[in-house]
């Protein structure tokens, strides 16, 4: 079981490796919020509430990938643009969670932070992955790298995600969390990087 100790050191890293990278991403990350406002007829940069640490809500920072669209009808839809699928496809519109992780709201390695109704309903055992921040990656996370092409193949994507692919999750990030160690987040990061 992760200790506090191992809390404090996650952090020390989080931060030290963040300021590493900090001046190599920051120019990409405003060239991409720029393309992006273009893009969306938006502000670039988007900001969403998502279940952290203790179940405490927090801004998650993402590039913005979908356009808003008024068909004919009158509806309102959000859909990505051919720009917002590539950001999607290789994860850069999540380059700005670097300055989550700088806040302290996010790590680099931990179970993914997700929207209101997931991870604050957890009861039991399962409130267990509240323990660590969020992280940009994480086991569960290269498990479902392709998490929307597999949704986007069921008849109700919705009921797939809460009764199977949500409860893997949940059981694959309280092993991460009971069986933690430092090497382990550096495996989950080389293998962030090399997928």
């Amino acid at each position: 079981m992760i200790t506090k100790n191992q809390l404090i050191l996650k952090r020390v890293f989080d931060v030290i490796l963040a300021m590493l990278l900090l001046p190599f991403l920051i120019i990409p990350i405003l060239i991409l919020v720029i393309i992006a406002t273009i893009d969306t007829r938006q502000y670039g940069l988007f900001l969403q509430k998502r279940v952290g640490q203790h179940g405490r809500l927090f801004d998650i920072y993402k590039i913005r990938t979908l356009k808003k669209e008024t068909h004919v009808l009158g509806h309102l839809d959000l859909s990505a643009t051919t720009f917002g699928k590539f950001l999607r496809r290789f994860k850069l519109d999540e380059l700005p969670q670097i300055f989550n992780v700088l806040i302290g709201n996010m790590s680099f390695v931990g179970p993914r932070p997700d929207i209101q109704g997931f991870a604050d309903k957890l009861i039991g055992d399962d409130k267990l992955i509240l323990i660590v921040k969020p992280g940009i990656t994480g086991p569960a996370t290269i498990k479902y790298k392709d998490e929307e092409m597999i949704l986007s193949q069921q008849d109700d994507p919705e009921n797939y995600n809460r009764t199977i692919i949500w409860p893997d999750k949940v059981e694959i990030n309280k092993k991460y969390i009971q069986n933690y160690s430092f090497s382990l987040d550096l495996d989950f990061i080389l293998k962030s990087i090399s997928k």
